[in-house]
């Protein structure tokens, strides 16, 4: 199993904040009816996300946006390396998402395919208006053709890093860190023995 270590802190708790203010900001700028407007949040990191950005929108705004929260894991065209026999959690989506605008949240954006994997889940439950993604963290090397409209920080890196978003729900700390896979050292022939 391959180790990580860490190569440098991208993102501290006040500068998450601060982000998030910024996008709620931009969500509201870019919407043209607030009524119509939901967060769905893809399971594990998306959920904090939409949870706090619209409680950012509540007090900017007065404004309740419905949260909903998707797991994804069924749709995955991974599913083999997931688990090998996967368990499906319910969608916890308590709205009709029919005429909706969607903003669909992950913490960070890599290949495009679990955002794929979410888009299937989504329309599971009918036809929303118009889906949009807000991701928190952007680090590149698409592997299909999907972009996020709101980005909290572009990151450029390789394929050997990996972006670690820490929430505070979830992980018992608030961080956002890059942190670099580190190959497993050869073993030599006594080892192997």
């Amino acid at each position: 199993m391959p180790t990580v270590r860490d190569k440098k802190q991208l993102m501290s708790a006040s500068e998450i904040d601060r982000t998030l203010v910024r996008l709620a900001h931009e969500v509201l700028e870019k919407t043209t009816d607030l009524d119509r407007l939901a967060f769905v949040g893809i399971k594990r990191r998306g959920v904090p996300l939409a949870q706090r950005l619209a409680a950012k929108i509540l007090t900017l705004e007065g404004l309740k946006v419905p949260v909903g929260i998707l797991d994804i894991n069924l749709y995955r065209d991974d599913l083999s390396m997931v688990a090998e026999r996967p368990v499906l959690n319910a969608r916890q989506i308590d709205f009709s998402v029919v005429g909706k605008d969607i903003v669909l949240m992950d913490d960070v954006l890599y290949t495009g395919r679990t955002i794929r994997s979410a888009l299937d889940a989504l329309f599971d439950h009918g036809r929303p208006a118009r889906v949009q993604l807000l991701v928190l963290i952007d680090r590149g090397h698409r592997e299909l053709p999907i972009e996020a409209r709101y980005i909290g920080r572009m990151v450029q890196t390789s394929a050997a890093e990996i972006i670690e978003v820490k929430f505070q729900e979830i992980d018992g700390q608030e961080k956002v860190m890059l942190v670099e896979r580190l190959d497993e050292p050869a073993q030599t022939s006594s080892q192997a023995l």
